[in-house]
């Protein structure tokens, strides 16, 4: 069986993929890569909102003078109120119906001119409007979408109505957000132009000498002297490969690339690819942007190869809200999180269970990480959805199902052709555990030797439950879907309930085949299955689960659960999320993100925790934090998380921990020690008895003072997104990270609050997205977050408590200038920026 340019022959998935991405350029101007074709510019400002069904609100007669202004994008739950009435599993925020609104002036172009609406996503249910005219709906809300605006619009005065219908709030296992989270374009183009995603590309080969692709090029409504053409230009912008004919509806180009540099998670090099549209030889559309070369190699027995290199996938499951900022996370904020991420080790992300912003994949192609592209976490039945905490209680079962058979093709289509172009992604998900065992599919093997079921089965065989058979059906259509629009990448699925499944025709309906949380089947269905390609697809941050890749040549990866805390999967109240993640809610290392960076990173690194001795037991946690506050006396625990081979712990430069080889049984050297205080440092010691890296903790006096640094010190522009990181400290400076003080934070020149806080007008509903009056301050202040997941509090006001002794801001520009900032806190010092 061959799929274009990878086969499944031999257990060998040879896949070779080099990947072009495009932006509009329309007329020679450039503008941001949107939808592929025209002129896109950015539509998020005057808009007004109204929470609440409103009668007629889709009329452009209808009235909206004292609707809430605001910018978007906008999610409308992150400003609720945290309840414990609410759903657990989105974590205890609310959802409803919000109607959003904008009026603008239109003046009539040349004819032939097409003006088009497009939206990066609206959860959910959304209903789009102008001028009282019915464009269409869209329920998936992580779907992106565009409408025609060009026959309803008039001279003058034009409205523009939105309606996300989210009244069914507790329709996910996490937090999806309400409205519209992300940027909105209004796209120009002439009649005749390139297609929605319409440029697609394939590598035929590529070597150091050179480098062969075919790029497809749809095209709307082409015409009698048309071509298309495409060109190739190194990060140098010399011109390295080109090709044109004439233009039909569908178009193939031929591209013979000299020595070509290849894009790979440590040298992500990027080309331009510019696909023009021209008339008699003038440019009348075109679209431009970075893309990437690279080779990709799947086989049964010895992993995944990345332009012909054996590599293990050290992937991370990440969901799409910034904790405070809800599902509005600016690209700045998204930039600060792969980063430290990729400074973990990582060098993939899953995208959990839903295509995600399009900013993010353009991340992962600048900064190197490889991505899961994924469809969605439900099919044609609902699951189960908690409302009381995490796998407590009786659930509900409101969901996504209901327009599952209308919509599902057009999704995952959607998907991959708006993904394709990145060289980021490697694999394409048509879904997240629609296989678990009676929820909803059940089968008459789970009456059999449950042993073999790690996961929770909500008892055995059900008959009345739907035909686990069905599942293999539904994936051998979707997998179709996916290889009609690429066939560079394989497609695969996240099996959470393989034993079930494999009576199934699932796993053979994908190509490369994802276990959730079930590694004691590796070796078992290799063995039965030697033709399979396995990799986990979701698996626990314990040591064991990488063994079972590290040591094994026929996995090729894992993906972490979680890469990130995110909001909802929430345990019994108080709890916003689910709080697994390497990094925090705030994007901050968390201690098993230390713990993975010594499986996973090459750079020298160590690091320490304490805790109490266990009274009794062996236990060695990967989640001990650097602290060294305890009673003189104690005996602590002090666990060292390192890549070097051995390590010593010095107190106050003494030894007080011998000399100790790291055991592979935990991958953790400990010390059991008397506290005493002082500085506390461990050094990483390699092969050669050299000290590689060391990591020092310190005895903190009372909390004494504020410290407060950013990532910035000004902004350049409107609509930039700074970090704040405020510390309390000690009067000698250390950091007190047993701290919980209130913090109280100001902006501009002697303004008690953040430009932006509440005023009549804006009748309760959060203002982080409005514009305050001129108090000489050029940003307000969207959220405050501290990374304690039981903090059920308001993190988008100008107050938060402190979380071992941390808290970080995040600021978005209204004008350029330096940031002026004061953080105060009763009885401490106060910082200011500058």
């Amino acid at each position: 069986m061959s799929y274009n340019c990878f086969s499944l022959s031999d257990k060998r998935v040879p896949l070779c993929a080099a990947l072009l991405s495009f932006s509009a350029l329309f007329l020679g101007a450039a503008s941001k890569d949107v939808a592929g074709f025209g002129k896109a510019s950015l539509w998020n400002d005057g808009w007004s909102f109204n929470l609440g069904d409103v009668k007629d609100a889709a009329s452009p007669e209808y009235p909206d003078s004292t609707w809430r202004a605001l910018e978007l994008p906008h999610d409308w739950s992150i400003e609720g109120t945290y309840s414990p009435d609410l759903a657990s599993g989105t974590g205890y925020l609310p959802g409803g119906i919000g109607w959003y609104r904008k009026h603008f002036n239109y003046t009539p172009s040349e004819s032939g001119r097409k003006t088009y609406l497009y939206f990066e996503g609206v959860y959910n249910r959304s209903d789009v409007y102008i001028n009282g005219h019915h464009l269409g709906n869209r329920p998936n809300g992580y779907a992106s979408f565009m409408y025609d605006l060009t026959p309803y619009l008039q001279p003058g005065e034009n409205v523009i109505a939105v309606r996300a219908d989210h009244s069914r709030y507790a329709d996910s296992r996490y937090y999806t957000g309400s409205g519209i989270y992300r940027d909105v374009y209004l796209i120009e183009a002439p009649e005749s132009h390139i297609s929605q995603w319409g440029v697609g590309f394939r590598t035929i080969s590529a070597s150091a000498k050179k480098g062969v692709a075919e790029v497809d090029i749809a095209v709307d409504n082409p015409s009698k002297g048309m071509t298309v053409e495409c060109s190739l230009f190194d990060s140098d912008g010399k011109k390295v490969a080109s090709a044109s004919k004439k233009a039909l509806a569908a178009n193939t180009l031929k591209l013979n690339i000299p020595a070509p540099k290849l894009w790979s998670v440590d040298s992500p090099y990027l080309y331009t690819l510019r696909t023009s549209l021209l008339k008699d030889g003038e440019i009348i559309d075109s679209s431009e942007r970075n893309v990437g070369i690279r080779t990709l190699d799947f086989n049964a027995d010895k992993g995944f190869s990345l332009n012909g290199k054996n590599m293990k996938v050290k992937g991370v499951c990440i969901h799409h809200d910034a904790g405070a900022l809800g599902a509005v996370v600016p690209e700045e904020v998204w930039e600060r999180r792969l980063r430290n991420l990729k400074s973990l080790g990582v060098n993939a992300l899953r995208m959990s269970h839903n295509p995600q912003a399009p900013v993010v994949y353009d991340l992962a192609d600048r900064l190197g990480l490889l991505i899961m592209d994924e469809a969605s976490d439900e099919w044609e039945f609902p699951k189960r959805k908690w409302i009381k905490g995490w796998n407590k209680g009786e659930p509900g079962f409101d969901g996504t199902y209901d327009f599952f058979e209308e919509w599902i093709d057009r999704d995952v289509a959607d998907m991959v052709r708006r993904d394709r172009n990145h060289p980021s992604v490697f694999m394409w998900s048509i879904g997240n555990e629609v296989d678990y065992p009676n929820d909803p599919y059940s089968h008459p093997i789970l009456d059999g030797d449950n042993s073999a079921i790690s996961q929770p089965m909500y008892g055995g065989y059900n008959p009345e439950a739907p035909d686990a058979m069905r599942i293999g059906e539904i994936a051998k259509r979707l997998a179709k879907v996916v290889r009609s629009v690429d066939t560079s990448r394989p497609v695969t699925g996240a099996l959470a309930g393989v034993v079930m499944s494999n009576q199934t025709a699932y796993p053979e309906a994908v190509d490369v085949v994802g276990y959730n949380y079930t590694e004691d089947r590796y070796d078992e269905d290799h063995a039965t299955y030697p033709a399979r390609v396995i990799y986990g697809s979701e698996n626990r941050s314990d040591y064991e689960a990488w063994k079972a890749v590290r040591d094994k040549d026929f996995i090729f990866g894992q993906f972490i659960w979680t890469g990130i805390d995110y909001l909802g999967e929430s345990g019994a109240w108080p709890s916003r999320g689910l709080y697994t993640g390497l990094l925090d809610f705030a994007g901050n290392p968390k201690p098993r993100g230390k713990f993975r960076e010594s499986l996973w990173s090459d750079k020298p690194m160590a690091y320490i925790g304490t805790y109490p001795k266990p009274h009794r037991g062996h236990w060695l946690s990967i989640d001990a934090w650097d602290t060294w506050n305890y009673e003189e006396g104690d005996t602590i625990r002090v666990v060292c998380y390192t890549n070097q081979p051995q390590a010593r712990l010095l107190l106050n430069d003494r030894t007080v921990g011998e000399l100790k080889q790291k055991d592979d049984a935990n991958g953790i050297i400990y010390w059991d020690i008397p506290y005493a205080p002082g500085q506390l440092t461990v050094e990483g010691i390699d092969d050669t008895g050299a000290v590689a890296a060391d990591y020092t903790i310190a005895t903190s006096g009372r909390p004494y003072a504020l410290r407060i640094t950013a990532d910035r010190d000004s902004f350049t522009a409107a609509g930039q997104t700074a970090h704040i990181f405020i510390e309390v400290v000690d009067e000698n400076g250390i950091p007190v990270k047993l701290a919980d003080n209130e913090v109280k934070i100001a902006l501009g020149d002697n303004n008690d609050l953040p430009k932006g806080q509440p005023s009549s007008k804006a009748k309760g509903q959060h203002p982080a997205n409005e514009k305050g009056s001129d108090n000489g301050n050029n940003a307000i202040l969207i959220g405050l977050e501290s990374g304690d997941n039981s903090d059920m509090g308001n993190y988008r006001d100008n107050r938060q408590r402190v979380y071992r002794g941390k808290l970080t801001g995040y600021l978005r520009s209204t004008a350029p200038g330096p940031i002026r900032l004061k953080a105060t806190s009763p009885l401490l010092l106060p910082a200011t920026l500058p």
